[in-house]
């Protein structure tokens, strides 16, 4: 049982009626009506293929039938498997993400994992500089340095997406969100270009200003847009035999783009159909109105 990546291009995905009605029917009660509170269709969209992202997983890799699945939230809203399972999977961890035009899933069966997805995307009211500005204390010097030497603002903005996707898979993996000071974390990336499709593990992360070398960064672009970060670590009391990363996952396995076909193959049915589920959908706005005039 190896990692896993997946990514679904949730923003493109177009739900007919029968496929949004058999996506609801196959997430938890309490999940459903928490999408179908979001305001725009792509926020629900995202949010539904996230959780059906995660059941896969748990019903393909882990065994257990779609319907008895059971998902909980830490109290600081993580999703993990309530379900009693094999000690031999005890220590099998996934991450979600969604943002911008994907919801993207890694996994691993003896590693901390987190994930991140970004796309690189002109603020909404603000020029790039002033954005920089707002945004000066998230990132070290040493960071601030690399994005602002890129050669042209949109390139010094996708560099920050890339930054920013990185410490927020840290922050993930370790389980802790809003008051954690990102100028702890400083990575060194590398390469400074990254080729669509390609998995990199080269970028490396200080900790208050050491060298961290129990943590393994990957990272992806899975279009001009869009980079993933994949942060793996070891999990605390595992023991010795697994204190490498790097000797856990010898390969490096891309992210695969599934359809909506992939998403609900194990699919068992967890409630009835609700066709007032649908009219939800329909009655909702795809994305904000955008206020700004910068567009691409």
């Amino acid at each position: 049982m190896g990692g896993v990546r997946w990514a679904f291009p949730c923003a493109s995905w177009r739900p007919r009626r029968e496929e949004w009605l058999l996506a609801a029917r196959l997430v938890q009660p309490e999940e459903k009506e928490r999408i179908g509170r979001l305001v725009f269709a792509r926020d629900a969209k995202a949010a539904l293929a996230g959780r059906l992202l995660m059941r896969k997983l748990i019903a393909e890799k882990l065994c257990i039938p779609w319907n008895e699945i059971h998902l909980q939230r830490t109290s600081k809203g993580k999703p993990f498997l309530a379900n009693a399972i094999l000690s031999a999977c005890s220590n099998y961890n996934f991450n979600v993400s969604h943002q911008g035009d994907y919801a993207v899933l890694a996994a691993e069966p003896e590693l901390q994992v987190g994930v991140d997805v970004m796309k690189t995307s002109l603020p909404g009211s603000s020029s790039i500089p002033n954005f920089f500005h707002i945004m000066k204390r998230q990132f070290t010097e040493t960071e601030w340095g690399v994005i602002k030497s890129m050669n042209n603002e949109w390139m010094q903005l996708d560099m920050f997406h890339r930054h920013w996707a990185l410490k927020e898979s840290f922050l993930k993996a370790i389980g802790v969100g809003i008051g954690f000071n990102l100028q702890r974390i400083e990575f060194n990336v590398s390469p400074l270009q990254l080729e669509i499709g390609k998995v990199y593990k080269e970028t490396q992360m200080l900790l208050d200003g050491d060298k961290e070398e129990e943590w393994t960064f990957e990272e992806t672009r899975l279009d001009d847009y869009h980079h993933v970060a994949v942060a793996l670590g070891k999990q605390e009391g595992y023991g010795q035999q697994h204190s490498d990363v790097c000797s856990t996952e010898p390969n490096q396995p891309q992210f695969t783009i599934l359809t909506f076909e992939d998403l609900v193959a194990s699919g068992i049915p967890i409630a009835p159909e609700d066709s007032a589920c649908w009219d939800n959908f329909c009655s909702k706005q795809e994305t904000p109105v955008k206020q700004s005039s910068h567009s691409r």
